[in-house]
């Protein structure tokens, strides 16, 4: 191991693996290694079944629950938008070549005790429950200026006077179209996907552009705008790890790191036992570098075995469903998703939902039970609290560049962010999407 390596990757949580498939196919020379004796670090997928009961502490699974081997939980499950910035990474880098996708059955939000599918087109809007007829109308029109939208085209810019995407807030175009706050609600939260209502007194250009990309991947599979892939999200730390191997990556499990090693401040190379790999740059989680994060926050999830699907969701065999932060007198958003066996991530007629939520309170749990009580009997519930920490500083100085940990969203929006952040910081570049001139679609054909 005592060579020399452009950067070396500690931790194979699927954020460190895009990070080495990116770098490796930009010609980097790449080590990456895990402390760990499998992929995914704190998003892995957990097979077979008595593992997880294990990892939680339970006693073994009881027969009822099929063959064991069939199931494959997420620790953190999230789905992917299917116009967003994971698939245009995963076609650009052609990990699409290792994994199969399923698009998720429904998207629905929480409004008044009850669930509604979430309006993503003006037929949709017409016809929802979420409005009143005049709404319905003005939120249809919202919609067409929204999908209408080009940041670069002022003649898209019309329907809204005096508009301008830096200097115009949201706030201002909803008054414009005169949504009232339920609406406002679930198109910041369930179709913008914001966590909070800081977004109103933003720039609306990038709200209008999260709505588009909602809308935009909704049209490409109809059902939701949301994909998964098959057999869980542990495959796609795996499809990272293939790739940087093709381009060369020299991959290490169950690798203790005993030492990130330092010279005039700047990082020299890792220290394992008795070898040392030197290096000009380290990528890591916060699990590596506790001296260099701080705890910002908290999440608590849980994990939930079902022989049901969710109630109310037309028997949906996959659902996302957001409770916007105000439905329940709470800072932050709910989040559940549900999959099941059609994505071979559970025995034959089981379903596994997860339901998470940032940690505003000193009894976390209670903080998830309007999300817990949308899913009728549980079978079995594993719940689990972990710290989410962020980097002191950009890495820069020290040439080490660390992810932040997973936040409570059910998509991926929020960790592509991350992951091109990094990748800027540490080289010089954005990523170039440009490159991306082909369809997940046309990929699987």
């Amino acid at each position: 191991m005592d060579e020399e390596y452009d950067c070396i990757v500690l931790g194979t949580g699927l954020k460190e693996c895009i990070i080495s498939g990116m770098l490796s196919v930009s010609g980097k020379r790449v080590l990456h290694m895990d402390k760990n004796k499998y992929y995914g670090g704190e998003s892995a997928s957990i097979t077979p079944l008595e593992e997880l009961f294990k990892k939680f502490k339970h006693p073994s699974p009881e027969d009822t629950y099929g063959r064991t081997r069939d199931w494959n939980v997420d620790l953190i499950p999230k789905f992917l938008m299917a116009n967003g910035q994971l698939v245009k990474l995963l076609i650009h880098t052609g990990v699409t070549r290792y994994l199969e996708f399923k698009s998720v059955e429904g998207s629905y939000v929480y409004k008044g005790n009850k669930i509604s599918k979430v309006p993503a087109d003006e037929k949709e809007a017409l016809t929802s429950d979420l409005m009143g007829m005049f709404e319905k109308r003005r939120f249809k029109n919202f919609l067409v200026f929204a999908q209408d939208y080009k940041e670069d085209d002022p003649t898209t810019w019309k329907a809204v006077p005096g508009f301008d995407p830096v200097n115009t807030t949201m706030n201002t175009v909803f008054t414009h179209f005169n949504l009232d706050k339920n609406t406002i609600d679930f198109t910041g939260h369930a179709l913008a996907l914001y966590r909070d209502d800081d977004y109103l007194t933003k720039p609306a250009g990038d709200c209008l552009k999260r709505i588009k990309l909602y809308s935009d991947s909704l049209a490409r599979y109809g059902k939701s705008p949301y994909l998964y892939p098959m057999y869980g999200l542990g495959e796609l730390p795996q499809g990272f790890a293939r790739l940087s191997a093709i381009y060369g990556g020299t991959y290490m499990l169950d690798k203790p790191i005993d030492e990130i090693v330092m010279e005039n401040g700047k990082v020299a190379g890792v220290r394992s036992g008795e070898e040392t790999a030197k290096c000009k740059q380290v990528y890591c989680d916060p699990t590596y570098v506790a001296d260099k994060v701080e705890k910002v926050g908290e999440v608590i999830r849980a994990i939930c075995l079902l022989d049901h699907p969710i109630p109310n969701t037309k028997d949906a065999l996959s659902t996302q469903i957001i409770i916007p932060q105000k439905q329940v007198n709470r800072n932050s958003d709910i989040y559940v998703s549900l999959v099941s066996y059609t994505h071979q991530v559970s025995a034959k007629g089981w379903f596994v939902a997860m339901v998470s939520t940032t940690v505003e309170t000193n009894n976390p749990e209670a903080e998830i039970k309007a999300g817990l009580d949308l899913l009728g009997p549980i079978k079995q519930m594993f719940v689990e609290r972990q710290d989410i920490f962020k980097p002191l500083d950009d890495g820069r100085e020290s040439q080490i560049f660390i992810s932040e940990s997973y936040d409570a969203t059910s998509h991926f929006e929020t960790t592509c962010l991350d992951v091109l952040s990094i990748y800027n910081r540490g080289t010089g570049e954005d990523f170039d999407f440009s490159k991306v001139k082909h369809t997940l679609c046309e990929d699987e054909a």
